[in-house]
């Protein structure tokens, strides 16, 4: 009760002075339809704790484009593919730019992150050194090796831990990926449970994943932004700083050997990033430690819950629905065969396997809202004013289950996609799970062919079943929103190890 009331007094004098000295009006804009707001907080009764389900509800009332004010935040939600397709075919470059969220600022982290940076020269350097370094098809294959150590690793835990019990699916398509990105980009593993420091790093990225989707009362009014009253940005400092010294030790260490051009092993993305030169007048000479210890973060933070959430969704899914199950589980063991490894070069061959995952992002997008964008300037659409500065959310999980787009759309049935030529990669924007245009995600090759070969390895490699006192019909499906669309409840279970040959 204490701190609640310290909170309304400090939270008081900076709303009555935006009562009574509020900003430029904006009578003058015919903006997009949505509920009427009260005064100094707009809308933030209305939106409840699962926003993509709230604003969902919402579109059977406002329509496709919903208008909302949260806080002093001007917001406005995509929530159709026919408004997505306007967004990103004719206004991407209108609202190319991110909004930052307070924590996100702790460390100077915004300031030199791909995900966040501001539309334009430092921007474009960042995604072209990701792109052309990292997640091409040749450095796809140079990695394929590390891929399948890393795959190889986590069929080994999950049989050891496995062995007469249950196992937490998404812990180890966690590591598996977090392991991958630790030699990609740093040459070393990193789910090393015999290992101190790394356990550490482990520790403090999931810490911050949690953190960085937290509703926020100093992004929602800016003027409270000092006080920090949650203490998200102080926590995330800590944590940050955590993860940044210990990269720092990696990066001084890799400093001290040089170049490693002479090794055996493909170049890791440490090296590139070292050896970097600008090449024009708006580009760095150099990037600063600062830029690439951020850059190296933003790697894992991205490349691990994108994979580990949707491959705990898809093992849900095909729980519940054994028929499903049994088609993509008979898929493989016609193509991959019972007496050797599941392959990334299977994955092509196996259409039912790529419709599951399909599905799985249809109806459980890793990030339902995408990343925030914000209008570079005052922008015409779609019929309305759209003000500069005001925030844009493209509501993926609403549009993935809208049914004006799907037949059905409650149901898991990856049947839906067999034959047809929807794909994930930003140009059919019912399904926009990477998002698209100017700013679709720069690991989507990875991060796909990453959730194939663990979810089809684990299908490979085990029978899976539920534990004994849950129900595959009545399963927990409820989600929680954090950095990404996770299960409330942790799928578990259980693990028959099949025969796999060498």
């Amino acid at each position: 009760m204490g701190s609640l009331l310290l909170f309304i007094i400090l939270l008081l004098p900076p709303l009555m002075f935006l009562v009574f000295f509020p900003r430029k009006s904006s009578k003058s804009y015919k903006l997009p339809p949505g509920p009427r707001g009260l005064p100094v907080i707009g809308n933030m009764l209305d939106l409840g704790p699962e926003l993509h389900k709230t604003m969902a509800g919402l579109k059977q009332v406002y329509g496709p484009v919903v208008w909302l004010r949260i806080g002093t935040i001007n917001t406005m939600v995509i929530q159709t593919v026919e408004a997505a397709t306007e967004l990103f075919k004719n206004h991407d470059v209108s609202f190319a730019d991110r909004r930052i969220g307070d924590v996100n600022r702790s460390n100077n982290y915004a300031d030199a992150s791909l995900a966040l940076a501001p539309y334009g020269a430092f921007w474009r350097v960042l995604r072209r050194i990701c792109s052309s370094e990292m997640f091409t098809g040749r450095k796809m294959n140079d990695t394929a090796g590390i891929r399948r150590k890393s795959v190889d690793d986590m069929l080994m835990w999950v049989e050891k831990e496995g062995h007469g019990g249950s196992v937490e699916v998404a812990r180890f398509a966690f590591l598996a990926s977090f392991n991958m990105l630790g030699n990609v980009v740093l040459s070393r593993d990193l789910a090393d449970p015999e290992a101190e420091v790394t356990s550490e790093f482990f520790n403090a990225m999931t810490r911050i994943m949690e953190l960085s989707g937290r509703p926020n009362i100093s992004d929602i009014f800016p003027c409270l932004r000092l006080l920090d009253l949650q203490g998200l940005r102080r926590k995330m400092g800590r944590e940050t700083g955590i993860t940044m010294g210990i990269a720092s030790s990696f990066l001084k260490e890799r400093m001290k050997e040089g170049a490693n051009d002479d090794r055996e092993n493909p170049k890791d993305f440490l090296s590139v990033l070292l050896e970097f030169k600008g090449k024009g007048k708006d580009e760095p000479e150099k990037l600063s430690e600062h830029e690439i210890l951020v850059l190296i973060l933003e790697m894992f933070l991205a490349g691990t819950e994108t994979t580990s959430s949707t491959v705990e969704w898809a093992m849900s899914e095909l729980l519940r629905n054994p028929e499903a199950m049994e088609k993509a589980r008979a898929e493989i063991s016609k193509v991959v065969g019972s007496d050797k490894k599941f392959e990334e070069s299977d994955i092509d061959n196996l259409p039912y396997l790529q419709a599951v995952v399909k599905e799985t992002f249809r109806l459980h997008p890793p990030l339902p809202f995408l990343l925030p964008r914000k209008a570079v300037q005052d922008t015409k659409f779609m019929g309305y004013d759209v003000p500069k500065d005001t925030q844009v959310l493209v509501n993926v999980w609403a549009i993935g289950r809208d049914p004006e787009c799907w037949e059905d759309p409650l149901t898991f049935k990856p049947e839906r996609f067999l034959g047809s030529n929807i794909d994930v990669k930003g140009q059919h924007f019912e399904l926009i799970p990477f998002g698209a245009g100017r700013r679709i995600c720069v690991g989507l090759p990875l991060g796909h062919r990453m959730t194939h070969f663990v979810l089809g390895s684990l299908l490979h490699q085990f029978d899976w079943e539920v534990e004994q006192s849950v129900d595959p019909k009545t399963m927990d499906m409820r989600d929680r929103v954090g950095t990404t669309l996770r299960k409330l409840q942790p799928l578990k279970a259980i693990p028959r190890k099949r025969v796999i040959g060498n």
